[in-house]
């Protein structure tokens, strides 16, 4: 054989191996994972980076003391600009009688926080041409074509608005948490209806739902709700694949996010974090799965792998040379889906000068709302929470196990970034 012939089949090869590879760009594969050895928390000067490093004390002194009274067994505290982490800080332990100290490596259970995670999976598909926004959900589960309307004597009549996708992702589907008003008709109906069962897959689950009565027409009013969960089977079937398989290899497993999962692996139980007052029930085991994959709250992460995630959306989409979506997606999820009339409507308890995007809460009005206009962020009912504020440039990830002071920590959260921060303005370096 020639070099000449060998030279020949070498370009064949390498142009073939080229066009495999454009192709495979064209064609959404995922890109190749980051290091999840290599940690996302980069320390900065927190002068430079402009908080007053004495303002911490404050988060401190609190934190501690809530371990110190028992009010909560242990909780961990990230406060970052630019990219890089002006404050980490773990407090107490991982659980009630336990001594291993919290670490950016205690893994929680995030609840609600799963929700921005699956939307943006679901933006994925978008960016392909799998999914369409303004399409109605029928297009994916065709049950959703004949959704009723709950009225005040408890009958239902047919919706006379299709839901869309759209509504799923920004809560203005009509659907309902039925936990939040549990007294209600509606809640009842729901309750007994099947609204809290686990055992059954997320298509299932969402043909269950479509089964039950909306609380208002379909884009009309923002109730906080099982429509993430429904959001999941939409997933399912435009992605062609299990919820926490897209996850994966769409965002979680790009980020090197090895710590968030649905359900946790039995060897990492010494790492899971337990509330210091478990006696609302909601702490499901971690390492116990169930039929449903929820989309709504099942997953669970530590403060170092959510904090990727956190360093993707900062970085309009894109952490470390891995690109999850596109800037221009990423600004279409934080467009206000939400109308004074929707709000207005409805129960909108993230509360004045606020807006809701697909699958964030906003900050309209940093007059009223402390961050700074702009932010996106959300949290969990166990008192877990993030935000993105692109106006100073500021993130933050905390992870709790508390449901009874999640209300509570969002204030003091504000309170103690803000405070600490001395010079706003996302120029500022």
């Amino acid at each position: 054989m020639t070099k000449s012939f060998l030279g020949r089949w070498a370009a064949i090869l390498g142009l073939a191996a080229g066009l495999a590879f454009a192709q495979a760009g064209l064609t959404g594969a995922a890109p190749a994972p980051l290091d999840p050895n290599r940690s996302s928390i980069v320390m900065g000067d927190p002068v430079a980076l402009g908080f007053d490093p004495a303002k911490f004390e404050a988060p401190r002194a609190g934190l501690s003391s809530d371990v110190a009274s028992g009010k909560i067994a242990g909780a961990y505290l990230l406060i970052g600009r630019h990219g890089k982490v002006a404050f980490k800080e773990g407090f107490g332990v991982q659980g009630p009688g336990q001594s291993t100290p919290v670490t950016d490596k205690t893994i929680f259970r995030i609840y609600s926080m799963t929700k921005p995670i699956v939307s943006v999976t679901a933006m994925t598909l978008v960016e392909e041409g799998k999914l369409d926004l303004d399409a109605p959900v029928s297009k994916y589960l065709p049950e959703y074509a004949n959704l009723r309307v709950w009225q005040a004597d408890g009958s239902s009549v047919p919706a006379t608005r299709p839901m869309l996708v759209r509504n799923l992702m920004s809560h203005t589907s009509g659907l309902i948490y039925g936990f939040i008003q549990p007294t209600t008709p509606i809640s009842k109906a729901w309750a007994a209806g099947g609204e809290n069962r686990n055992d059954l897959k997320a298509r299932d689950y969402a043909r269950l739902i479509a089964g039950l009565p909306l609380r208002s027409e379909p884009g009309t009013a923002w109730y906080y709700s099982r429509s993430t969960d429904v959001l999941g089977a939409v997933v399912e079937v435009a992605g062609k694949k299990p919820l926490d398989a897209l996850v994966h290899e769409r965002v979680t497993g790009p980020l090197g996010m090895t710590d968030t999962a649905f359900f946790q692996p039995e060897a990492k139980r010494a790492r899971f974090a337990e509330p210091a007052h478990p006696e609302s029930g909601i702490y499901f085991d971690y390492a116990k799965p169930t039929a449903l994959l929820s989309g709504g709250g099942g997953i669970s992460s530590t403060a170092e792998d959510y904090l990727r995630f956190v360093l993707m959306l900062e970085g309009d989409g894109r952490y470390r040379g891995v690109r999850i979506l596109k800037p221009e997606t990423l600004a279409r999820m934080r467009q206000d889906e939400t109308t004074p009339e929707i709000r207005r409507a409805g129960l909108f308890f993230p509360g004045a000068g606020m807006g809701f995007g697909l699958g964030f809460s906003l900050v309209k009005d940093d007059t009223v709302q402390r961050p700074g206009a702009g932010t996106f962020s959300w949290w969990g009912i166990a008192g877990t929470e993030f935000w993105v504020d692109p106006k100073n440039d500021v993130f933050m990830v905390f992870m709790v196990q508390s449901r009874e002071l999640a209300m509570d920590y969002q204030r003091k959260n504000r309170t103690w970034v803000y405070d600490a921060l001395v010079k706003p303005g996302a120029a500022a370096q």
